[in-house]
């Protein structure tokens, strides 16, 4: 069902009671979900959060946008320094409060290596942990020949770690790895398709019940791992179909970890028509474990869909992988805050009172964080 509300959409799920908010901070996160929306994944609800006004008016039908940090900004952007956005991200902090309001789970979206994305993402990871809301971030890392992003980059990855269950980090540099002679900006959206699929599969395992179900506990379970993770869905058909959908999944080009070797915890989810076999079970479940190895928690579920009849659809998500802290070859000269300081103590807000932040397009930000504090 849609509902009107401003000049967006909510798209409501019928059988998902699951809060699942999907924000893209700064430009790149707000291409990631136009791409989500062009797809028509449902189940969620979309945020924009950008300083820069101009970027926010081309967010989709099915997007909210959320102009941040107005006195710091004009909404003239952050001019590609992380110190603004986080200053922007600061200034707007209840508002930030109020736009995650009851979400159980997260996703943040964003490019490293601007202003915007790379400053206020911390910020707002922040703000959800200390909501108690699961928080799953997915970023892309710059060329490495854009040195100077690329080192901001690098440290605003390691201060949003701090403030996430999960990351993945995609890294612009493999998309060579696909078709270096595909035209760039389909390139670009086989990117956003990580984050896309990241959504989907954990939209898939919380509203489809299954023969064996697993479900939105079972993704807190895996989540509380923590670190670096994988999300990924595959869809394979015809005699080797079960060790394809396997293979597919866990081949992904783009993401800095390849493969679920070194995982704390992985969920898989499958998903067929009624012609599945216990052969098949077995070949995907045995071929899981020799991939992960030795892991703490492993769980699994079992849709049937007869409209799926030939084929099977495998999600993955894999969590806790151990990565080497990263640190920038020159961080003195990073134009970031060595240390994110908060001086309020977050509290999720009372259903039951009104509140006048509330988005409303026709009261500007810094009326409604008035309104509001």
């Amino acid at each position: 069902m849609l509902v009107e509300e401003g000049s967006f959409e909510v798209v409501h799920n019928e059988g998902n009671s699951t809060k699942i908010k999907v924000i893209g901070v700064g430009g790149a996160g707000g291409n990631a979900l136009n791409n989500m929306v062009e797809h028509g994944l449902s189940g969620v609800e979309f945020i924009a959060i950008n300083t820069d006004k101009q970027a926010l008016d081309g967010c989709k039908k099915g997007v909210r946008p959320i102009l941040i940090g107005e006195t710091v900004t004009g909404g003239q952007g952050a001019g590609n320094d992380p110190e603004v956005g986080r200053k922007a991200a600061e200034e707007s902090e209840a508002l930030l409060i109020d736009i995650l309001g009851d979400a159980e789970m997260v996703f943040i979206t964003a490019g490293m290596g601007g202003g915007t994305g790379t400053g206020a993402s911390p910020v707002l990871a922040h703000i959800a942990k200390e909501m108690g809301i699961l928080t799953v971030a997915v970023v892309t890392k710059p060329f490495d020949w854009e040195s100077g992003r690329r080192e901001n980059a690098e440290l605003g990855i390691r201060r949003l770690r701090e403030h996430v269950d999960a990351m993945i980090v995609i890294n612009n540099n493999k998309i060579y790895k696909l078709n270096p002679d595909e035209p760039l900006i389909d390139l670009f959206k086989k990117v956003d398709d990580v984050l896309r699929q990241g959504v989907q599969g954990v939209t898939d395992i919380i509203r489809d019940k299954g023969y064996i179900n697993a479900d939105f506990n079972d993704v807190k379970t895996i989540m509380k791992y923590k670190g670096m993770a994988l999300m990924a869905i595959a869809e394979a058909s015809g005699e080797n179909r079960a060790e394809e959908a396997v293979r597919k999944a866990l081949s992904n080009p783009l993401v800095d970890h390849e493969g679920i070797l070194g995982a704390k915890g992985v969920l898989y989810n499958i998903t067929t028509g009624l012609d599945f076999t216990g052969r098949e079970l077995q070949t995907i479940g045995t071929l899981i474990q020799q991939e992960a190895g030795d892991v703490a928690t492993m769980v699994y579920g079992w849709v049937q869909d007869p409209s799926m009849n030939g084929n099977i659809r495998l999600t993955i998500i894999a969590t806790g992988f151990e990565t080497p802290e990263v640190v920038p070859s020159n961080e003195k000269n990073v134009n970031v805050k060595e240390k994110l300081e908060f001086k309020k103590t977050i509290e999720k807000p009372d259903k039951n009172q009104k509140n006048y932040c509330e988005f409303n397009p026709k009261i500007p930000g810094m009326l409604r964080n008035f309104l509001d504090s």
